[in-house]
């Protein structure tokens, strides 16, 4: 068993269950940090309108007492009305009741040298706010507001001269006319963070339930999505199912609209064709690899046969000379055969070494037997071209160039060798009837022989410029039929290798 399998079973293997359990894991990190920040913010913002409700109510405070009305003790925030020369307090509610500032006032009196005289313009003071510490209780119980043992609140407080009132206002109020009075107002923490709580609670809750919804929405619309558009797949998969070695000619259909999907429609029927192409040439190339091979065998058979039904009658000689004909043309087919396996196999090349183009057309041009009927092969080369590349290879090349020149020419070949534009330049040029412009290429596929008129031993097996190309293309050059008005002209290019002085 796969030791990866365990621990990869919970994962789904659809693409559409990837897809949306991917789809909704993105989504499910987006809106939890959406919820934190907006947690965070309508706290924030929840805890600056309680803060704004008792700055309201504080003012509200201020503006009865200026207008000499005693506030009433229910109120939703604690607070405590002092006046210098008085022991009690003016006023108290909303909690401050719970340590009987009717005896003496919780906190402290301010001072008549605190408050300066007020500008002539008539605006309005600020009020102040600051930490201030509440006494201890030693009385408190649970549901107190302030706790047993005292603590340190923010206070609001502002100040009011009583001499700015009238004298029923004054009296009102039970202070002295020229007290001076001071309104605080205690801002419970816990008071704004239960309001502020309570909104965050239910806003998290409401985020919380729209959340789900929303990812289960995007699950479902990823997965329906991602399965509209891996229908097209799901045909080609089916389609391309189809397809048999008997039978490579089906296509898939290509959708209409210009996605990715179309582009992998397109390749995979450019593949196929590629298959189709090399399936029909690797039958084109066995029939004609066993024609090629049936002559030869049916002419040495033949002749055996015949030697033997009238041995008292049969030249001995001449006919082990045919046979030895036939036995070498068949070890040069096989050869061939074998070469052309060999490359289209597309194995790298072992070992490239440099070789000197000039210099092996050259020792060919010495060596190579022109006793059939007279010609004149001579090279001509003005300085080293080197290739990378392998020597036997080359040399097999070029000796196919010449060959088949040499089975062309009437009077003679000419070899040149040049170095151009960082690339070596041969070229093999006879003098003989030339190939017509519409078989430039053809006759460089494989058993292909133009002049039908020749006899097979003459005319070759339509492989050696079949091999030289395959050859040319191993060495990362190009070989290609230039055209002349005499004969025929073929051009190699390779990459030039540089010298050893350069490296």
């Amino acid at each position: 068993m796969n030791a990866t399998g365990p621990r990869r079973r919970w994962w789904p293997r659809s693409v559409r269950a990837r897809t949306a359990l991917a789809a909704a894991s993105a989504a499910a990190v987006i809106l939890t940090a959406l919820g934190w920040w907006v947690h965070h913010d309508v706290y924030r913002e929840s805890t600056g309108i309680a803060q704004g409700q008792t700055e309201k109510q504080f003012l509200a405070l201020v503006d009865q007492l200026e207008k000499g009305a005693v506030p009433a003790r229910r109120s939703t925030v604690p607070y405590e009305i002092v006046a210098t020369g008085r022991r009690a307090a003016v006023a108290y509610g909303g909690g401050m009741e719970e340590f009987d500032p009717g005896t003496r006032h919780v906190l402290p009196a301010p001072p008549k040298a605190e408050l300066p005289a007020p500008p002539d313009d008539g605006a309005a003071w600020g009020y102040t706010t600051r930490p201030m510490r509440i006494p201890a209780r030693h009385d408190s119980k649970p549901g107190d507001r302030f706790g047993k043992d005292g603590g340190t609140y923010l206070v609001m407080y502002d100040d009011v001269r009583a001499d700015e009132l009238s004298s029923d206002r004054v009296a009102a109020l039970g202070v002295a006319a020229d007290a001076q009075l001071r309104v605080y107002v205690v801002v419970l923490p816990h008071a704004a963070e239960d309001i502020a709580g309570a909104i965050t609670e239910a806003t998290d809750r409401r985020l919380l339930r729209a959340g789900l919804v929303s990812l289960v929405l995007i699950a479902a619309v990823a997965y329906f999505a991602v399965r509209i558009a891996l229908r097209p797949v799901e045909a080609i998969r089916v389609l391309t199912a189809s397809v048999t070695a008997n039978d490579p000619r089906e296509r898939v259909t290509v959708p209409a609209a210009g996605h990715e999907i179309s582009a992998l429609a397109t390749t995979i029927n450019t593949t196929l064709q590629r298959l189709d192409n090399a399936a029909a040439q690797q039958r084109r190339f066995v029939a004609d690899a066993a024609h090629e091979l049936r002559s030869p065998l049916t002419t040495l058979l033949t002749s055996l046969e015949v030697a033997l039904a009238y041995p008292e009658r049969t030249d001995w000689p001449a006919a082990a000379t045919t046979a030895a004909r036939q036995t070498r043309r068949l070890q040069a087919l096989t050869e061939d055969l074998l070469l052309l396996a060999r490359l289209d196999t597309r194995s790298p090349m072992a070992g490239p070494e440099t070789v000197d183009m000039t210099a092996l057309a050259s020792r060919l041009t010495e060596q190579y037997p022109l006793t059939e009927r007279p010609l004149t092969l001579t090279c001509d080369s003005t300085a080293p071209a080197l290739v990378h590349g392998n020597p036997d290879e080359c040399e097999r090349l070029l000796r196919n160039l010449i060959d088949n020149a040499a089975r062309h020419a009437a009077h003679r070949i000419q070899i040149t060798v040049r170095n151009q534009d960082a690339r070596v330049v041969l070229t093999v040029h006879d003098d003989g009837p030339g190939v017509p412009a519409e078989d430039a290429e053809r006759i460089f596929e494989r058993f292909v022989r133009l002049d039908d008129a020749r006899s097979r031993d003459q005319g070759g097996t339509g492989l050696g410029l079949a091999i030289a190309r395959d050859l040319a293309h191993r060495h990362r050059g190009t070989l290609t039929l230039t055209p002349r008005t005499l004969g025929a002209c073929f051009q190699l290019r390779l990459p030039q290798a540089p010298t050893p002085a350069e490296k």
